[in-house]
């Protein structure tokens, strides 16, 4: 069961409030994330400050990403309704939850199976679609590709070629690159030997980790 008290949504209300002031203007990526209650992602320990515009753990050494870092990387994707769209890192399912709400078609990996687990569970509790897998998010998922967008919410050292040969011609991918910190990327696929590359500052994820574990 759900439970999203009148306090729950109006700490929602003021964190959507901060998410304008800080420069999200998608009407869609506000809405959706005024939607989603946040706190039931997190341990009812984290209730306090589920609402709060920070990372917060959630086990396997991962955390749930900052409700900007979310939002941003979403605005990016301008995300279509009916988009099918590939999702690396489903953590907590919170990004895969903002996705959902816009309609998006989600495919997402996992590659911790405690978070795989608990992911999926919530999100047919709130009666999302989305569809989880667990496995390595280097590898994509070639047997549902093509993917309109793909977005990677874990710190890549490069871009997995893979993912490129799973986008359409046209799609976009979200990725940050780098090491300790990272550099946001726009990636769109021109045509299957050109892809346009757009930068857009810098920010700090846990490392993207190759293979599942168990």
């Amino acid at each position: 069961m759900i439970t999203d008290s009148f306090k729950h949504k109006g700490l929602r209300k003021a964190l959507v409030e901060e998410l304008a002031k800080k420069g999200i203007t998608d009407a869609r990526v506000l809405e959706a994330i005024g939607k989603i209650p946040r706190h039931i992602f997190l341990d009812s320990t984290l209730d306090n400050i589920a609402y709060q515009d920070k990372a917060l753990p959630i086990g396997c050494e991962q955390t749930i990403s900052q409700p900007f870092t979310v939002a941003f990387q979403t605005q990016l994707l301008e995300i279509k309704p009916n988009d099918k769209v590939l999702e690396i890192g489903t953590g907590s399912g919170y990004q895969t939850s903002v996705l959902c709400e816009m309609k998006a078609k989600v495919f997402s990996i996992e590659r911790h199976k405690p978070l795989f687990v608990r992911a999926k569970s919530i999100l047919e509790l709130m009666k999302y679609n989305a569809k989880c897998f667990f496995g390595d998010g280097y590898k994509g998922l070639p047997i549902y590709s093509p993917f309109d967008k793909i977005i990677i919410t874990c710190g890549a050292k490069t871009i997995p070629d893979d993912l490129i040969s799973q986008m359409k011609l046209g799609g976009v991918l979200v990725i940050p690159i780098g090491d300790n910190t990272q550099t946001m990327y726009r990636i769109t696929k021109i045509s299957e030997k050109e892809l346009s590359t757009e930068k857009f500052g810098d920010f700090k994820f846990v490392p993207m980790l190759e293979d599942k574990e168990s």
